[in-house]
């Protein structure tokens, strides 16, 4: 099994562990924890339909790339089938806010009790501020002062009413004034916060204390060990079963914080140590985690959903070596530019390239390629349960890919004529051979 990266990645065992579980338990422990094996709810998505999902995953990454659709609204799909998408414009922009941005795994939304959990990473951000304030005498107070008196106000705003303009962009990078530097530093330390997204997707931001639910605003911080080891909770939640390292990453924490708090979690009872057939090395199961008989599902998985983002454990769980084409050079990419990963029951069966041609109302497929992880240089037969038959993958394919249509209010599904794949053909009559969404 894959384990070089996941022995990098850890810390050494901190329990004995006198459980083994296989992969395909593994699998199944994982696929439930996120939330994905459940029904999608027969009538209309509601916001406690949300509220429950965003409770189970913990976070939703952010991204800009909005190719198929952005990145925090895919895993909402991929677990409670088609929604309306602004529940989550709702969620982050009135209140009382569900969620709220910040650095977590990375750029993302999380739950305002969460987002106060990481109170000690923006007080990290505190000691650039002697900086600014040597380099612009007042501007951090003046910005504070603007958004107090204006806000929302996004950095465009902010800039207009400064009377100050953007230079020329010179380079493909960020192109910030001194202003807009400052709003993102207050932001960064959490005195504002992003209020909500416009409909270009510009952040809006506003004093903590307007955005922020009165009653989290207003509760005492954990200090930062016991905050970390909630954090892990979570964490440990979303996961089922995990090394140190996978729970270390999910909110990017330090190893040797992550090995404090397992700890901590292990002797509370939170957790129990396990070993995974292959992985060589501890792990920690959740124990409230379900450890299902045989998963039914079926899901496109976003390049960033919580599922598949941790590429180590990607590996080692579901034998799929991933990386995402669009940081890729494109004489580089072996799979597409914006390739998702295709689960059916407990194992991931392909890997699609999409792109919604709203133009066109057309959802296309680039690329399909089967995934069988026995056909990863080095990796044994994973085991669990059975593979799906061939014709089962495709048929499942093309009806997620019509559901997905329907979703993002495109009204057909087509193959690309120079489309790339060994599902290509297949998917193509199948595809021909079905109604078009509505």
């Amino acid at each position: 099994m894959t384990t070089t990266a996941l022995r990098r990645r850890g810390a050494s065992p901190l329990a004995p562990s006198s459980r083994t579980l296989t992969t395909g338990q593994a699998r199944r422990i994982a696929v439930a924890a996120q939330g994905l094996d459940g029904p999608a709810p027969s009538g209309r998505v509601t916001m406690a339909h949300l509220a429950r999902l965003l409770d189970r995953v913990g976070l939703l990454q952010i991204d800009s790339v909005n190719v198929l659709a952005r990145a925090h609204l895919l895993p909402v799909f991929s677990r409670l089938g088609t929604y309306d998408v602004s529940l989550l414009d709702r969620a982050a922009g009135r209140a009382p806010r569900r969620i709220v941005e910040s650095w977590a795994h990375v750029a993302s939304y999380v739950p305002p009790r969460t987002y106060q959990l990481l109170h000690w990473r923006r007080e990290a951000y505190r000691d650039k501020e002697k900086r600014y304030e040597q380099q612009y005498p007042g501007l951090l107070a003046g910005v504070r002062d603007l958004v107090a008196e204006h806000g929302p106000v996004t950095a465009g705003e902010l800039h207009a009413i400064l009377g100050h303009e953007r230079g020329p962009k010179e380079h493909w990078g960020w192109n910030w004034t001194p202003a807009k530097h400052a709003l993102e530093h207050l932001w960064d330390v959490g005195e504002v916060v992003v209020s909500h997204r416009t409909s270009q997707f510009e952040r809006s931001y506003d004093l903590a204390e307007r955005v922020l639910p009165p009653e989290v605003h207003a509760a005492p911080l954990l200090d930062k060990p016991d905050a970390i080891r909630e954090l892990v909770r979570i964490a440990a939640r979303a996961h089922g079963v995990g090394t140190v390292g996978c729970l270390a990453d999910y909110f990017r924490l330090r190893i040797d914080a992550t090995t404090t708090a397992v700890r901590e979690l292990v002797e509370e009872g939170a957790l129990e140590p396990v070993q995974v057939s292959g992985w060589g090395r501890p792990a920690y199961l959740d124990v409230t985690a379900r450890v299902p008989r045989r998963t039914r599902v079926r899901a496109l998985l976003a390049p960033f959903d919580p599922l598949v983002f941790e590429r180590d454990r990607l590996l080692a769980l579901w034998g799929m070596h991933y990386r995402i084409g669009i940081y890729t050079p494109p004489e580089q990419r072996t799979h597409g530019y914006y390739v998702l990963p295709f689960l059916l029951g407990e194992h991931l069966v392909a890997r699609v390239d999409l792109k919604a041609d709203r133009r066109s109302g057309v959802l296309r497929v680039r690329s399909a390629f089967s995934e069988r992880p026995e056909e990863v240089a080095g990796l044994p037969r994973t085991g669990g349960g059975a593979w799906p038959d061939r014709h089962d993958v495709v048929t499942e394919l093309t009806a997620e890919l019509h559901e997905m249509a329907a979703w993002l209010g495109l009204e057909d599904l087509a193959v690309d004529p120079d489309a790339a794949g060994d599902l290509v053909a297949e998917l193509a009559r199948q595809v021909l051979g079905r109604p078009t969404a509505t």
